[in-house]
């Protein structure tokens, strides 16, 4: 137990994913001190009951997760979710502004899309000549699970060429038709589409995808190489 502990405390501190968040919930602390001077007694009252609510409501959440996940790397992605959310909805409390930064920062460098924008985006081409787009939904546990996966290779490896785009197809059910993404007990979760001048050029999983315990797990390295973004940065930074 120390032991996986120890991993857990080395995996927040070296990974830039975990201690980028860290760092940005933090942030929250410095930022409520220096409102405090400018909010209203009967604001910051208020305020203050619903941070005691979001922290008991967090740790009920942080507690049952720690007693049902299989690794520890799950518990750290779920209770980083149930933060960015508890977070986000204090900011909004306090200023809308300050809400709309919390979720630029934790989205990364990938930009969360409507089936509208995304149609646009890949129809007008004038923006990247590639883009790569996850479609995910909060309801699915995969999804939740590998939630880091994507802002970090958004960090890594966007450019002008290359874009990260982020559609929740739990909130726009009907555009998963359109791109061929099974619904079905949510085992099509998350998909991943590179698009290079608005057509598809590779995906994964496929489409006829099945879920199987043998199944490859969903890794940085994996979907690096699945759509060979090594390749595409250099070719970028070659000016191909």
């Amino acid at each position: 137990m120390i032991r996986n502990r120890l991993t857990w405390l080395n995996t927040m501190v070296t990974e830039p994913y975990y201690l980028f968040h860290f760092l940005i919930f933090f942030s929250y602390l410095p930022i409520r001190i220096s409102a405090a001077s400018i909010l209203s007694p009967q604001f910051s009252h208020h305020l203050l009951r619903r941070e005691i609510q979001a922290f008991l409501a967090y740790s009920i959440l942080a507690a049952v997760k720690m007693v049902r996940a299989e690794t520890w790397e799950g518990f750290l992605a779920d209770t980083l979710l149930f933060g960015k959310v508890f977070i986000f909805l204090l900011a909004l409390i306090m200023d809308y502004h300050l809400a709309l930064w919390y979720m630029s920062a934790f989205l990364g460098a990938a930009n969360a899309l409507t089936p509208l924008q995304l149609e646009t985006t890949l129809t007008e081409g004038d923006t990247s000549k590639f883009w790569l787009v996850e479609f995910r939904a909060l309801c699915s546990s995969t999804c939740v699970q590998n939630s880091r996966n994507f802002p970090e290779l958004s960090i890594t490896y966007s450019n002008k060429n290359l874009s990260f785009g982020i559609v929740n197809i739990g909130l726009f059910p009907n555009i998963a038709e359109k791109f061929g993404i099974s619904l079905r007990g949510n085992v099509g979760l998350p998909t991943y589409i590179l698009f290079e001048n608005n057509v598809e050029v590779a995906r994964f999983p496929a489409v006829d995808f099945e879920a199987k315990f043998s199944d490859p797990d969903i890794t940085k390295k994996h979907l690096s190489q699945l759509f060979e973004l090594d390749r595409l940065l250099i070719e970028y930074v070659n000016g191909k």
